[in-house]
């Protein structure tokens, strides 16, 4: 039998995203070890036995070429679809917002998604527009559905950092959203507020931050993130720092990856408006 991502994440790994093995989370790790690019022996919290067992599985669908080349997205689709097999459409507008939408094909939920809107249905997920999702955005959406609680945001603002098991991921988040950030707009602020504003951002300078430009964005109903930035500034030798917040309750709607795909989908949506700035 042959062991696929989903497989091996369910079945044979601690699932604790502890970062011992190299990569960030479990799911990360079983890509790479079923893709023939990374032995299974390097999870150190698995037994010889196991992996040997699951070697043999593995040795023989390697010689064989099966999930080598596959996409590991199309894999992940399939485990996000089989979280989120169990929703109740008519729970959905209470759980996470939107609305229920009957259509040809079935009911669907309608759901805000940055600055349009998605349609939600048992096998599939698309733009109402018409226009293209990834399959990586379909992952993160079915993962919100599977796991998207009634909490509504409460205005009280963490970083990253500042939430559980957050420390296997804390690098990827520096130096894949913020540390990009800065280098598209350190000293062009305004770039930073037409690009912001562009997809759907909201200017939340001043108050209770004392960032030189603040924005606030929602990208689902129950999940704002706030983005800071403080430029820099050569006279007094401060370099430019970007920072996301995050809402207190966000963790009852996603799950830490989901978060971290979430915050690198702002990062590239802000960077790909500045190019037509």
């Amino acid at each position: 039998m042959a062991l696929s991502v989903v497989d091996l994440y369910r079945d044979v790994l601690p699932k604790t995203n502890c970062g011992d093995c190299g990569f960030p989370t479990c799911i990360a790790f079983a890509g790479m070890v079923v893709s023939d690019k990374h032995p299974l022996g390097g999870c150190p919290h698995l037994t010889p036995e196991l992996v040997a067992r699951c070697n043999r599985e593995l040795g023989e669908q390697y010689a064989a070429g099966k999930w080598t080349k596959r996409d590991l997205a199309e894999d992940a689709l399939k485990w996000a679809m089989q979280r989120s097999a169990s929703m109740n459409l008519a729970d959905l507008p209470d759980r996470i917002g939107g609305m229920r939408v009957d259509r040809d094909v079935g009911p669907v939920l309608k759901l805000p998604y940055f600055s349009g809107h998605v349609l939600i249905g048992v096998d599939d997920i698309e733009r109402s527009d018409g226009s293209d999702l990834t399959r990586w955005e379909k992952v993160f959406l079915f993962n919100h559905v599977a796991q998207g609680g009634m909490r509504r945001p409460t205005g009280r603002w963490k970083g990253f950092e500042e939430f559980p098991n957050t420390v296997s991921k804390a690098k990827t988040m520096a130096g894949q959203v913020e540390a990009p950030l800065v280098e598209r707009f350190h000293g062009r602020r305004v770039a930073l507020a037409d690009a912001s504003i562009g997809i759907g951002g909201k200017d939340h300078a001043g108050g209770e931050n004392n960032a030189d430009a603040a924005f606030l964005f929602q990208p689902l109903p129950r999940v704002p993130l706030m983005l800071l930035f403080w430029d820099e500034d050569p006279v007094d030798g401060f370099n430019a720092t970007a920072k996301l917040l995050f809402d207190e309750t966000i963790t009852d709607h996603l799950d830490i990856e989901s978060i971290v795909f979430l915050s690198e989908r702002l990062r590239q949506m802000l960077c790909d408006a500045a190019d037509g700035i």
